[in-house]
C-alpha cells in the first residue's frame, strides 16, 4: 500500500477501535466456524488449555478480582458451549460493555437478533453457573480431601464431598488414555477416580492454581507432566471434575 492509499484508509477510518474490533472479530467467528468443525472430530471431551496463573498459592485481592470470570476454567468450559456469534455477541456485551447497535454492525445481525442471541447465551451460562460460589480456601480444602481420600483408596471419603450429579471430564486429545464420555454421578466418578489412583498412580503431586483456582499437577518419574486436574466448586461440593491429559495442551504448563 501507498503511503497516498494508507493516508486515505486512515481518513476514511472514523473509529480506528471500532474498526479493529470489528476486523478480529469478524476474524475469530471465521476461525471458531473451522475450530468447530475440527472439535466435532475430536476424540473424546473437549477442554481448554490451562493456565497456570500462581504456583499454589492464593492469588491476590487484584487478581481474583480480575480474572475471576475472564480465564475461570468453568467459565472457558461454558464459553466453548456456546456457538460462534453467540460468543462474540455474550462477550462484546457482556466483557466490553458494547451497545446492541454496534454489536449489530460487528457480526453482520440485526439489533433484535443481537438481543435475543445475548439473553439465550447469558441464560445457558446462567444455568450452569454454581448458586454459591465457593471461596479459593474452600476450594483449595476440597481439592485436599479429593486427594487424600483418592490416594488412600477412600470410597466413603470421596463420595463425601462428590455432588450427586457431579461429572467428570477427561481430555486426552486420543493422544493419552482418557475416558471417551462424560462420567456421571458421584458413585461412578468416585469409582473411576479409585481405579486410576490404584492401576496407575503418579510419580508426583503438585498443587498449583490452574486458571486461578486452586488445582493440582500430576508428574511422571521422568518429570513430565501427565495430568492437571481442575475441580469445580458449589454449595460445598465438587460439581465437576477436570482432567486434561493431551499433551498438546500441556506443553506450555510448567
Amino acid at each position: 500500500m501507498t503511503l497516498a492509499a494508507s493516508w486515505y484508509v486512515r481518513r476514511a477510518i472514523a473509529n480506528p477501535r471500532a474498526f479493529l474490533v470489528t476486523v478480529v472479530t469478524r476474524l475469530c467467528l471465521d476461525y471458531l466456524k473451522s475450530a468447530r468443525v475440527q472439535r466435532e472430530q475430536y476424540i473424546g471431551p473437549w477442554l481448554p488449555e490451562p493456565l497456570v496463573t500462581h504456583a499454589g498459592q492464593a492469588a491476590t485481592p487484584e487478581d481474583a478480582v480480575a480474572n475471576a470470570d475472564s480465564v475461570s476454567f468453568a467459565f472457558l468450559v461454558m464459553l466453548e458451549e456456546l456457538g460462534p456469534v453467540e460468543r462474540a455477541v455474550f462477550l462484546l456485551r457482556e466483557v466490553f460493555d458494547y451497545d446492541y447497535a454496534d454489536i449489530a454492525e460487528v457480526v453482520m445481525k440485526s439489533e433484535a437478533a443481537c438481543r435475543q442471541v445475548f439473553h439465550r447465551a447469558r441464560q445457558h451460562i446462567a444455568e450452569r453457573q454454581h448458586r454459591h460460589t465457593a471461596s479459593y480456601e474452600q476450594r483449595r480444602d476440597l481439592t485436599m480431601r479429593f486427594l487424600m481420600a483418592a490416594n488412600e483408596g477412600d470410597m466413603a471419603g470421596l463420595l463425601e464431598i462428590l455432588s450427586a450429579d457431579v461429572v467428570a471430564y477427561s481430555d486426552g486429545g486420543g493422544k493419552a488414555a482418557a475416558a471417551t464420555n462424560p462420567i456421571y454421578g458421584a458413585d461412578r466418578v468416585a469409582r473411576f477416580v479409585l481405579g486410576i489412583a490404584r492401576k496407575d498412580p503418579p510419580a508426583s503431586i503438585e498443587l498449583a492454581d490452574i486458571n486461578s483456582a486452586p488445582g493440582v499437577i500430576l508428574r511422571r518419574r521422568s518429570g513430565r507432566i501427565d495430568t492437571v486436574m481442575l475441580l469445580e466448586v458449589g454449595e460445598g461440593q465438587v460439581g465437576r471434575v477436570y482432567s486434561v491429559r493431551n499433551p498438546d495442551k500441556l506443553a506450555r504448563v510448567g
